[in-house]
């Protein structure tokens, strides 16, 4: 028999196609839900691999059941939806897509952070409603992103990347990442800093850290307090960094003076979320790597690491380096 493959979300029938020819391949048949916990766990049962989103927990529980498992590609950088650590006691290899969603997530976070300083999303609203009736000196003015000071949480690749595209704005950048990144700071002259000195001399703090128990809830109340009234706060990496009810009663406040958001604590948000109710917070739907391009060379991967694994040869990008054949 040929070894089983489940993906958790229907992708692109072309791109698939040449796993079909040595796997047999089922796919779940919605692009835009997520496959029902009961169905992935019944599926986990009879799979040798899994190509799951970040939405699927792949946890203590499904592990037990997934005795065939031998692979879970994760289309994501992030795999804060896997229990590594069980999964690498049960010899299953958990691989991720970094470096290919790089640019495109720094594009988008760059773009975001530009939206929110200058009021884009407000502006074009403001329009389509017909409020535009004449000229004001102060007429949705935003703030300046030009030699301005930008202050990365987390300094990995997507950070550096960011850092690159400040540069030509002539920012001064400042980061805070759990060890010095002395390439960052030759090339793009970077400066390293505490988190205290960031949150308090940054314009713009841009947060990039994975989500760990160390970065959970590492943006409360407290913190908005210590930026400048004048900061905007960009958050493109992990919702649950965030305590929102701070952030949101630190943008009632006027402790910050706006957000744009691409994550979330609990996704996919809807339209009663509290923080939705604020003109000057900028949310989108967790479209950091969201190019055509990015999106199939993350599939790809994916597919690449799980035809590896089960043709006995080592992936592309391996999570737990402790994993055994």
């Amino acid at each position: 028999m040929k070894p089983y493959v489940f993906i958790t979300r229907k992708l692109p029938d072309e791109a698939v196609e040449r796993l079909r020819a040595k796997y047999d391949v089922k796919m779940w048949e919605k692009e835009d839900v997520g496959v029902p916990r009961s169905l992935l766990l019944e599926e986990a049962e009879r799979a040798d691999a899994l190509l799951t989103m970040l939405s699927d927990q792949i946890d203590e529980e499904l592990l037990s059941v997934g005795t065939r498992l031998k692979v879970v590609a994760n289309l994501a950088v992030g795999y804060d939806n896997v229990n590594v650590e069980a999964a690498t006691k049960r010899g299953v290899a958990i691989c991720n897509t970094p470096d290919v969603l790089t640019d495109a997530t720094a594009d988008l976070t760059f773009a975001l952070l530009m939206a929110t300083a200058r009021r884009i999303v407000e502006g074009a609203e403001f329009i389509k409603a017909g409020q535009w009736k004449s000229w004001s000196p102060l007429l949705l003015a935003g703030h300046d992103i030009h030699h301005k000071t930008i202050g990365i949480v987390g300094m990995g690749s997507i950070g550096s990347a960011v850092a690159k595209r400040a540069t030509g704005f002539e920012m001064e950048i400042l980061y805070h990442n759990r060890s010095r990144k002395s390439d960052v700071e030759k090339e793009l002259g970077a400066t390293y800093c505490s988190f205290e000195q960031l949150i308090e001399r940054s314009d713009f703090v841009v947060c990039l850290t994975p989500l760990t128990e160390e970065t959970k809830n590492l943006f409360t109340r407290d913190v908005f307090r210590r930026m400048k009234k004048s900061a905007i706060f960009i958050n493109a990496s992990r919702g649950p960094v965030v305590n929102e009810e701070d952030l949101y009663a630190a943008l009632m406040d006027g402790d910050i003076a706006a957000a744009g958001l691409d994550v979330f604590a609990k996704e996919p948000i809807d339209q009663t979320h509290p923080l939705l109710t604020l003109s000057n917070v900028v949310a989108i739907p967790h479209i950091g790597s969201a190019t055509v391009e990015t999106r199939l060379n993350m599939i790809h991967l994916c597919l690449d690491n799980i035809d590896a694994i089960l043709s006995g040869q080592a992936p592309k990008t391996l999570v737990n380096n402790e994993w055994n054949k």
